[in-house]
This record gives C-alpha cells, structure tokens and sequence, in this order.
C-alpha cells in the first residue's frame, strides 16, 4: 500500500509518542492547526467541528471522544474531520487541568465529596479493571461486584460529566470565535495565492500560443 510504514511501531513506541510525540506537544499542535486550515471546507463548518472536538474533550467518555465528536459535529453540521482533529486538545498535557476543573466542578454542584486524596486518572483505571472483572464474572462461576463501579458512577463519573458542561462549553465556543477569523483569512490569503500561480502559468503559456499561431 503506499501510505502504510514502511517501519512498522512497537506497542510502546505508540504509547510513547501518543504520551510524547516526537518533536514535542507544540510541533504536534502546529501540525494540527495547519491541516484544520486547509480543510476543503467552509469556515463556519470547520470551525463547528472544531467546536465539537473541543467540547467533547470535557466529557469522561474516554476511549470514546472520537466517536462523540463525530456525533456532535453531524448535529451542528460541522465538520467531522475537524471535529476528530480537535480531539486532541485533549492531551497529557491538558487533562489534568480539564479533569481537575470539571470533577470539582460537578462535585460541588451535586453536593457529593470528591476525595482529592487519588489520583483522578487512577480512580478511572480501578473503574476499568472492576468493569473488565464484572464482564469476565458473566462467563465465569466469580461474582460480579457492582459497589465500586457504583462509587464511581456517583462521586466521580456523573460530577464530570456534569462539572464539564459549563467550562466545555466556554472554551469551545472561544475558540470558535477566533478560529473562524484565523481560518477565513488564511483561505483567503490561500486562494489569491492560487490564483496568482494560476496567472503565472497563463503568462508563461501565452507567449508559446501565440508562435504556434
């Protein structure tokens, strides 16, 4: 195939760059603003899609923004590439302040006690482990145990879902607002450097034209 590596990653090396790219979070970010303004599409519908992926990031469906983002793009009629793409404003480098922010948002709002004392990204791993247990439970003779996954649910899933609406929704929509200006006058910048190559290949083709008359 042509676009297949010719060098094919080890596991750990995708957890790596996936944790670190190579080059850096800033180069990986530049390279990520550079496709989204050259997508074949209207600025408002990139920039919906944008809206989408960003706002996806302060939802605790991990494992599942991808998905979320393409849904809620097709609802806004956004772009569904730039919604993917803008998933990963939600990074290792910015979770933790997302995840922060909304947990304790939600948990104050709710009225439930969120214990700071573990780690937040932990408290989803142990939730993954009992999910997994109770799943193998259902063909083996264990018991499936519901209580820890319960605890979760109340004092970690639901206050970051709910805790993630208000600052999800405030970031995505100021980003919206100075995407869509960035992306209209780089299309714009983009097609009269177009259309001035195009004029530059009219010249150039001319004078031929005319000895072969």
């Amino acid at each position: 195939m042509v676009f297949k590596r010719r060098d094919r990653r080890p596991i750990w090396r995708i957890v790596v760059d996936f944790v670190y790219p190579r080059g850096g979070w800033s180069r990986a970010a530049q390279y990520v603003n550079h496709r989204l303004r050259r997508l074949p599409d209207t600025p408002e519908k990139i920039c919906r899609g944008i809206w989408a992926g960003v706002f996806v990031c302060f939802t605790p469906f991990f494992g599942l923004h991808f998905i979320c983002a393409a849904i809620v793009a097709l609802i806004l009629r956004g772009n569904v590439l730039a919604a993917l793409m803008a998933t990963f404003f939600g990074n290792p480098l910015t979770f933790p302040a997302i995840g922060y922010s909304s947990i304790s948002l939600g948990s104050w709002v709710l009225g439930v006690p969120y214990g700071a004392e573990a780690h937040l990204g932990q408290k989803f791993v142990d939730a993954g482990h009992d999910l997994w247990y109770n799943f193998k439970a259902a063909f083996t003779p264990e018991t499936a145990d519901w209580h820890g996954l319960g605890v979760f649910y109340e004092q970690v899933f639901l206050p970051y879902l709910i805790g993630g609406i208000v600052p999800g929704l405030l970031t995505a929509t100021c980003i919206y607002y100075l995407s869509v200006p960035l992306i209209t006058a780089y299309q714009q910048r983009r097609k009269k450097a177009l259309r001035a190559k195009l004029d530059q290949l009219k010249k150039k083709a001319s004078p031929a034209d005319d000895t072969s008359q």
